[in-house]
């Protein structure tokens, strides 16, 4: 995107400095996010208040259907719903001609991948104690165990790679696109485009939730495995 005016380009022109401009940015509009739907509440909601509890709402039925517990979901969502916020919000600042997307930055997508990766192990390990948690790796089978437990071992250690590398793939080729398509009509092609990169905001928010709860119900609910 170096073709491309970048706001953050005015105060420095730094590849880290307009990652972590965009991404502080995006932190900074969580916050007024959760500051106006908050400030004022309603017993029925409106405007930003409405759509937040519509948002954590779906989040919430989403996460209840996955982890098939409503306990187990009101205790992941504060975690599911943040990085599904952080996701939408650092796609869709990218569309906005002057800014960029932080989540076309491998730094943030890795970084979010290893929370993720890091925080459903340790909920594993904490539900079921450590050797129960790890034995489920070694398969149904003691005669199977010696090849399933690399097997399972490689399998996790490859989400962190599924996670990071979609998510940034992905919204690194919205960003080419879209660049394309201004320099090419930046009055009239692009009115489509912005439609399409933000179904594509929402529905990589939308894996990268859906994966995190796959991987939470994997790593606590071992009996039902």
């Amino acid at each position: 995107m170096k073709d491309l005016f970048l706001f953050s380009d005015l105060i420095y022109h730094s590849h880290s400095f307009v990652y972590v401009f965009h991404f502080l940015l995006v932190v900074v509009l969580i916050v007024l996010v959760a500051k106006m739907s908050s400030s004022k509440m309603q017993l029925v909601p409106r405007g930003v208040q409405n759509i937040v509890e519509a948002y954590l709402e779906g989040v919430m039925s989403m996460s209840q259907n996955t982890l098939g517990s409503e306990k187990l979901a009101r205790k992941y969502l504060p975690l599911v719903a943040t990085i599904g916020l952080v996701v939408f919000f650092g796609n869709a600042i990218g569309i906005i001609p002057g800014f960029e997307s932080p989540t076309s930055s491998l730094n943030l997508t890795l970084t979010l991948a290893l929370i993720v990766f890091f925080y459903y192990h340790f909920e594993g390990i904490r539900e079921n104690g450590f050797f129960k948690y790890f034995k489920h790796f070694m398969g149904p089978s003691k005669i199977l165990a010696p090849l399933m437990f690399p097997i399972e071992i490689i399998s996790h250690i490859s989400r962190i790679i599924s996670l990071s590398f979609r998510l940034f793939g992905n919204i690194k080729g919205d960003d080419l696109f879209l660049l394309v398509m201004l320099t090419l009509a930046p009055f009239f092609a692009p009115l489509p485009a912005y439609a399409l990169l933000t179904l594509m905001a929402v529905l990589q928010a939308f894996i990268f939730m859906m994966l995190t709860l796959v991987y939470l119900a994997g790593a606590v609910i071992i009996e039902e495995h």
